[in-house]
């Protein structure tokens, strides 16, 4: 019974974090960003820069002249968004991308003390795209998981099939408050899930260096984790900006 319970639990972890922006080739920039109607601070176009260079092909919503590719499958590119999110003496700002029925594949903010709007937005987009994956895009990409949960994923050729070089595939962890169960979902992807809630405490995505990885948290804030003395550490981030180290040990 509770190999069934992990199964299903992991059938929807995969509908909610199955895709990704990086699964992608194709963004969809609109020409005008809707909360920078009246000035746009450069930050369309800086976008767009940013995309080409993590190996993504921005296309302009209206544009009649769309790749054939696109116009047979709707669903096959991602909608990026620059979201206004300024407070009181900070500059801050939101990158969003979504997938053709609305659901948000990446998220990420930034925030600069530059008062100066056009500079102080500039660098809030730059650390909000610091954590914004390369392109890998999915051949075929059509519809997402979340759509046909029956649909089992079919591996590239090109993937090595050898477990990842971290720690332990699976298993229990603990930071002596919660007790958390360790689910490898891929090579490059696992969660730590709470059995009484049906929405992972953590999900796990590999970074660059070896061992630290991408963090998306259960209130869908992001930060990064990692290997320490065979222990899970995350950097939690805190309401006044700074972070607690959370330390989970094997039990």
């Amino acid at each position: 019974m509770k190999k069934i319970s992990v199964f299903t639990f992991m059938l929807a972890v995969t509908a909610v974090f199955g895709q990704k922006v990086s699964d992608y080739k194709y963004i969809s920039i609109p020409q005008t960003l809707k909360d920078f109607e009246k000035e746009s601070y450069g930050l369309d176009n800086s976008l767009a820069k940013a995309l080409k260079s993590k190996g993504y092909t921005v296309i302009q919503e209206g544009k009649d002249q769309w790749p054939l590719e696109i116009e047979k499958n709707s669903c096959s590119f991602a909608m990026g968004n620059i979201l206004n999110k300024s407070g009181f003496l900070r500059n801050k700002v939101e990158l969003e991308f979504k997938d053709c029925k609305g659901n948000v594949v990446f998220s990420s903010k930034g925030s600069s003390n530059i008062k100066e709007y056009e500079e102080g937005y500039q660098d809030a987009l730059r650390l909000s795209l610091v954590s914004l994956p390369a392109s890998k895009p999915v051949e075929n990409l059509q519809i997402t998981k979340a759509e046909s949960p029956n649909i089992q994923p079919v591996k590239n050729n090109n993937e090595s099939s050898s477990e990842p070089i971290t720690e332990n595939k699976s298993g229990k962890y603990t930071n002596g408050k919660i007790n958390l169960q360790k689910i490898q979902v891929d090579t490059n992807q696992f969660i730590l899930a709470d059995s009484g809630s049906s929405v992972p405490f953590a999900v796990f995505k590999t970074s660059s260096k070896k061992d630290v990885f991408r963090v998306k948290l259960s209130d869908g804030s992001y930060t990064i984790g990692y290997f320490e003395n065979g222990n899970i550490v995350i950097d939690i981030p805190q309401s006044n900006g700074e972070f607690t180290k959370e330390v989970f040990s094997t039990q």
